[in-house]
Parts: structure tokens; sequence; C-alpha cells
């Protein structure tokens, strides 16, 4: 159910967009916040995804009905979605998954999916960025990131970001082949250390 307050945050997100990223290299991409208008240019991306990529996503978002409940969640304010767009095409995306009820009303968690095809240029880690900022500007006080004990390179993205590991729970997650991975938490308090700065980079 949509909350004055929510709507007033999405207000205030929406401010920081449309904006444009320069990625390492100098290649442009457009950034933008993920609406209903969507739906199938996101079922692309997700698509074109290797099949690797997709055996850790806790979701199998090439599924249209998944999409159709991650644009319910959009629409309801309790998920932010940032979309990276490339010559019409969208080659990442990152998302602020954030419940306003509850014990959990000050925390946030971190999702960041990026095209293999366009890894190593740097957008992983400012997509993330994009998700601190939003996050800090609604007044979350810590962000958390979940991962597989193997996904190294994304945990070696956070803990750039300033992540710390809070727990690993064995066994708790089973990929898309059925094997039972540890998952990884990640997280960042926003309260005490602030949004990552350049210095902190």
């Amino acid at each position: 159910m949509t909350t004055e307050a929510s709507a007033r945050q999405a207000a205030l997100i929406a401010r920081r967009y449309p904006s444009r990223a320069t990625l390492r290299g100098g290649r442009e991409i457009d950034m933008r916040l993920m609406s209903s208008a969507d739906k199938a240019r996101f079922l692309a991306f997700a698509r074109s995804l290797s099949t690797d990529d997709l055996l850790y996503l806790p979701w199998d978002i090439t599924d249209e009905g998944v999409v159709d409940r991650w644009l319910e969640n959009i629409a309801e304010h309790r998920t932010t979605t940032v979309l990276a767009i490339d010559s019409g095409d969208i080659v990442g995306e990152a998302s602020l998954v954030h419940n306003e009820a509850g014990w959990t009303d000050h925390m946030g968690e971190i999702r960041v999916t990026v095209n293999s095809q366009i890894r190593g240029q740097g957008l992983g880690r400012f997509l993330a960025e994009e998700i601190f900022a939003i996050a800090d500007s609604i007044g979350l006080e810590r962000i958390s990131a979940r991962m597989t004990h193997d996904q190294l390179s994304a945990q070696a993205v956070f803990e750039s970001l300033g992540f710390q590991p809070v727990a690993t729970l064995p066994g708790w997650v089973m990929d898309r082949s059925g094997r039972l991975r540890d998952l990884v938490v990640m997280a960042y308090d926003l309260r005490a250390r602030g949004a990552p700065t350049s210095a902190q980079r």
C-alpha cells in the first residue's frame, strides 16, 4: 500500500533522474528510473544475461510474472530501480528494496546486475553509488547486500565501497541447478559512516 511518506520519498528520488554516467574509457550511459513502460526492454535485458549470471540471482528475472511483481513493488514504492541504458538497451540495473513497516524500516537492501559485455568499465560501482545516494537522501540508516560465497567479484566491489561481512549462512540458498550455496550478508552503516565519499573510495 502506498503511503504519503513513501510517495514523498519517491518524489525526492525522482528529482535525480534522468542523468548520465561517464564510465572508464569515456563511454556515456543514460540513467533513469524503471517504470512499467520498461517491461519488454527489461525482459530483453534479463534474457541477454549469461547462464552463469542467472545462476546466482535470487529470482528468475527472465520470467514475465516475476517482472510484473517487480513493477508492482516499484509502483507501491517498496522498490526503487535505476536502469543503465546504452543506445536504447538496458545494460544494467540497481535496486533499493525498502520495507517502511516493522523492525527493518530503517534498512534497505541493494541489488545490482550488469550485463557481462559491459563489465570492467565501472558501471556496477556507479550503480551501487547511486543506490547509496538514494538511501542516504531518504534517511535510511543501514544498507545490506546478499550474495553467494563464490561471487568473489561482487564481494570485492562491496568491500571497496566500505561494506563489511556480517554473516555467512551455510547452505542457505539453492541455485537454479539445485546446488546449495552459502549466503554471505554484507552491510554498511550510513548513520555511523555516511555515504561513501571520493576520499573513502
